[in-house]
């Protein structure tokens, strides 16, 4: 049953796909929509969740996007100010190799769990508050914003979804943290005795947490990828039915929301590379979501 206006959907891509989202929410401003505002709920999967927290913490989308335009830019191979993590290269082929005899999504969700927990103990003991840290400091409020926003997690033990908000009683800091850490890149984040990795294991962009809502607009650094990526990287891993965003998307329609869907445009591609995770793509990207969102602002003028 339809009883809430409008959810929005941030959907994971990395350095690059969370400065493309920025740039986007800020173009729709620019032009009139601005989705600060619009949006009754917000969920935030990966680097998702990270601008999820920065869209809700009352910070106008043209300084947020004026932010990512004044970071200072890294030269490629000099990015990782961050705690110790497996090489990419690795990373990828474990995932790959876990997304090939993966036999279902639960499956999927509980190996990747797996390589999370076993990484742990390769990224050492110091690693997951070194991280933590990280988080913290991107953040621009360490407290949940007062309007409805979900971060989604999945737990790693047993692979099931989580969806914390305000009312979880889990710090937003420690959501965000547990919600991007993808096994191997980064440790699984513990939370009150269970350990969680990244959202993104589930789906790239859990759009079925939208259903109820009359009207939802999905933003996916991913969803017009699958041919372009290399193979197996980041969340676009593997989709098994029902975590795929059109079967997502199908299903919310049927039960009578409207939904749209903005991907990255031509532009937006060339802007954001093939490295999502290299931070010299990140002022880039920003600048072309910016001039995609000034002109998808007519698809979403039902808001």
């Amino acid at each position: 049953m339809i009883h809430k206006n409008v959810a929005l959907v941030l959907g994971g891509g990395g350095a690059a796909g969370n400065a493309w989202l920025i740039g986007v929410i800020a173009g729709l401003a620019e032009a009139g929509i601005d989705m600060t505002e619009a949006a009754d709920l917000v969920i935030g999967t990966s680097s998702g969740a990270t601008a999820a927290a920065h869209m809700r913490s009352g910070i106008p989308p043209a300084e947020l996007f004026a932010s990512i335009l004044s970071e200072p830019v890294r030269p490629v191979g000099q990015n990782r100010q961050e705690p110790p993590s497996l090489s990419m290269g690795t990373v990828f082929e474990r995932m790959r190799a876990i997304g090939a005899a993966a036999t279902s999504a639960a499956d999927l969700r509980c190996a990747m769990g797996a390589f999370g927990l076993e990484s742990d103990a390769t990224l050492g003991p110091a690693a997951a508050e070194q991280r933590r840290a990280l988080v913290a400091s991107r953040l621009p409020r360490q407290q949940w914003p007062d309007r409805p926003m979900i971060v989604v997690a999945v737990d790693a033990h047993t692979g099931e979804l989580a969806a914390f908000d305000r009312d979880s009683g889990v710090d937003l800091v420690d959501a965000v943290t547990a919600g991007t850490a993808m096994p191997g890149l980064a440790p699984t984040h513990s939370i009150n005795g269970a350990r969680y990795i990244n959202g993104g294991v589930r789906s790239t962009e859990n759009a079925d947490l939208a259903v109820g809502y009359a009207n939802v607009v999905v933003l996916s650094p991913f969803g017009g990828r699958s041919g372009t990526l290399p193979a197996g990287q980041f969340e676009g891993l593997r989709k098994f039915p029902g975590a795929d965003l059109a079967s997502q998307v199908e299903a919310l329609c049927k039960q009578g929301s409207h939904v749209e869907v903005i991907t990255p445009d031509a532009d937006s591609r060339a802007a954001m590379g093939t490295n999502q995770m290299d931070l010299a793509t990140r002022i880039p990207a920003a600048r072309a979501g910016f001039a995609q969102g000034k002109q998808e602002a007519t698809r979403v003028t039902f808001l």
